[in-house]
């Protein structure tokens, strides 16, 4: 059987066993860890000596019936399927999440797990540089409100691509995130006026507003809210947009 990386999947296998234990310990330990994409299972075997079971899904048929020959004896259930469709609700104990993801689902599965109905404790995912940035940063994007809305986060340790084989065309990041337990900060409803404020990122914001009340109220509302007529979408903070939303729709 063929284990070759898959390119279309997004596969590059991270070899490196002091930062496969660097992202394990991040994930802490405990009962469960449910794995995205466990590949060849180099970051799973980190996680069997922290974790009483690990849960890998794995999307790849081959990887999936190879993967538990690596770890007989252990206590790891190997599910071949789509993690965007995996049903979190059927675990009844805490768990975590963990993985190294493929780049060009990483907002969706970030969306998955961080909505799903029985939260993880700790999601903890090995993502492009670039997005982690882009999460992290003050300049805000529609994705890293998303995140700040629904979990803490914070960085974790940065993975050069030339750890990974086949090397990927940019570096990695960890991010970490602690989901809210007691629900987001500000309602859904606040992001439909996050969203349409994104649509021309680069445009001021109040342009972006025109036709939600006249030019003369957005005016006052910003001077209100000690917003600049001149801010961009991506200069407001989560608790700016909540705000500005109760004063549009009051």
């Amino acid at each position: 059987m063929s284990l070759k990386n898959n390119k279309s999947l997004g596969q590059h296998w991270l070899k490196n066993r002091e930062i496969l234990n660097e992202i394990a310990a991040l994930a802490g330990g405990g009962k469960l860890c449910v794995e995205i994409g466990p590949g060849l299972g180099f970051l799973t075997s980190s996680l069997l000596k922290r974790f009483e079971k690990v849960i890998a899904v794995e999307f790849d048929a081959r990887l999936a019936e190879n993967l538990p020959k690596s770890f007989p004896g252990k206590n790891l259930e190997v599910v071949n399927g789509d993690i965007l469709k995996y049903d979190f609700s059927v675990l009844n104990e805490s768990y975590v999440v963990a993985g190294n993801i493929p780049y060009y689902i990483t907002s969706p599965i970030i969306e998955k797990v961080l909505t799903a109905k029985n939260l993880p404790q700790r999601v903890v995912l090995l993502i492009q540089k670039e997005v982690a940035e882009r999460i992290l940063s003050d300049k805000e994007t529609v994705l890293s409100l998303f995140v700040k809305n629904r979990a803490y986060v914070t960085a974790g340790p940065v993975v050069l691509k030339g750890e990974f084989t086949p090397p990927p065309k940019v570096d990695s990041q960890v991010i970490v995130m602690e989901p809210i337990k007691d629900g987001p900060l500000v309602a859904d409803k606040v992001f439909e006026l996050i969203q349409r404020g994104f649509l021309a990122p680069r445009k001021k914001l109040i342009h972006n507003l025109a036709g939600l009340k006249s030019r003369e109220e957005l005016f006052a509302i910003f001077d209100e809210l000690s917003i600049s007529p001149d801010a961009r979408p991506g200069d407001l903070h989560l608790e700016e947009w909540n705000k500005l939303y109760q004063k549009i729709y009051s």
